[in-house]
């Protein structure tokens, strides 16, 4: 078992290595121009938000519509950082952050073991402690971020601008997915008591929300550079190609590993039968809050990388028909499957953004989307299940411990069976 798990584990990162070489060396020989890059890219990140999207609906049976709203909000907060950086030379946006996501963190983990204990507390108002805290942890962290920022940038200044301007857009991506699972918490605290229908409604009034709050993000948020519905410019293009292929597969790994363990079983347990999974034991509001969270930091994020593709932010690109993207994606791969998931996201990108776009006739690119619709309404009616069903690679295949079988003869005659 050990040498066969370590067998797809190499095949899996050999594979992903080779395609990862060979890609950047057809862009590096310009074999793949820009547009094709970006496609790839574009593709790649639309695979992080899917599977995480994948994570809540198809392996824990939560019908979200608000993945678009977390990839929104990581890709404003980890765009705002870099551009603090690039345009203003501070690293005021990055202080603050970081202080805003550790202690807010600290504050909900402190709060989620007291309040457990306390009972006929309400899902209300356990929201209403949550975010009383977190507002005034988030006004302490501006308040010191700003006092401490000077230093952090003197000492980032030190080092060479390519270095630096790389440890401050590594730094906003991961803490924009941070702040981003930690709005999923809050905001899934009184809704993930719904039904899955309902619940579904809750995620896309979510989106919407965050949709209007970035149209007016300039005037009612206080945040300038962001220029509210006349679009967000000279965020710097960091994400290249490693940095995608690096995110895609550490989220890749951490989703099989999630599902290979005991809370990946109870995630699943959950989908199948919220009461049968109740009965044997498991907390069904613990696993939604997990998966829910997981799923929202992954949309974090690949918000991040994509604030940083082609450097330029409108909040239209998060509106809710767009926010069916990732919906569509992972039925077409099939539920419950990450490979399904990965290759339909780059099928995505590659047939709607790429092929349709170049191949219409001019004048006609907006048929495309006209184009798409069919092609998938066809796969629908030939593949219900998505056009790779339950299958997964070996490396993601869930390994079931083999069942022992129980031999019929028994391991010793007894002495009166013994005489004759």
């Amino acid at each position: 078992m050990t040498n066969k798990f370590s067998k797809s584990t190499l095949w899996f990162l050999g594979s992903a290595f080779l395609i990862y070489a060979v890609l950047q060396i057809l862009v590096s020989t310009q074999v793949l121009n820009s547009f094709w890059n970006t496609i790839i890219r574009i593709g790649g990140v639309m695979a992080i938000v899917s599977i995480g999207l994948n994570l809540i609906y198809g392996f824990n049976g939560q019908f979200s519509l608000g993945q678009w709203g977390f990839y929104a909000i990581g890709a404003y907060a980890a765009a705002d950082v870099t551009y603090r950086w690039q345009i203003n030379n501070s690293a005021d946006g990055m202080v603050v952050l970081f202080l805003a996501t550790v202690l807010s963190g600290a504050a909900i983990l402190w709060l989620r073991k007291r309040l457990t204990n306390v009972r006929g507390l309400d899902p209300l108002s356990a929201f209403t402690i949550y975010l009383t805290a977190t507002i005034i942890l988030c006004g302490l962290s501006w308040w010191v971020g700003t006092a401490i920022s000077p230093a952090v940038t003197g000492m980032l200044n030190m080092l060479p601008a390519v270095v630096s301007a790389q440890i401050v857009f590594v730094f906003a991506i991961v803490m924009s997915a941070v702040m981003a699972a930690e709005v999923s918490f809050l905001f899934g605290l009184p809704i993930l008591s719904l039904g899955s229908d309902y619940f579904g409604i809750a995620t896309l009034g979510f989106s919407i929300i965050i949709k209007i709050l970035l149209d007016n993000s300039d005037s009612l948020l206080g945040f300038v550079e962001m220029k509210g519905a006349r679009g967000m410019v000279g965020i710097p293009k960091e994400t290249s190609l490693f940095w995608v292929f690096f995110f895609l597969i550490v989220v890749i790994v951490v989703t099989r590993n999630l599902l290979r363990s005991s809370y990946g079983r109870a995630v699943i347990s959950v989908r199948e039968d919220e009461i049968a999974a109740k009965a044997m034991g498991i907390d069904i509001a613990e696993y939604k809050i997990l998966a829910f969270v997981l799923g929202s930091f992954f949309a974090g994020l690949a918000g991040g990388l994509y604030a940083h593709v082609n450097g330029f932010l409108h909040p239209n690109t998060f509106n809710f028909i767009k926010s069916f993207d990732p919906m569509i994606i992972i039925v077409f791969g099939g539920l419950g499957s990450i490979s399904g998931t990965v290759f339909a996201a780059f099928a995505w990108a590659l047939i709607l953004e790429g092929v349709l776009r170049l191949f219409l006739p001019q004048g006609f690119e907006t048929w495309r989307f006209v184009v798409y619709p069919i092609l998938l309404l066809v796969t629908m009616l030939l593949r219900p299940k998505g056009i790779f069903g339950d299958y997964e690679i070996p490396f993601l295949r869930q390994v079931l411990p083999k069942i022992r079988k129980v031999d019929e003869k028994p391991a010793t005659e007894s002495p009166v069976e013994a005489q004759p």
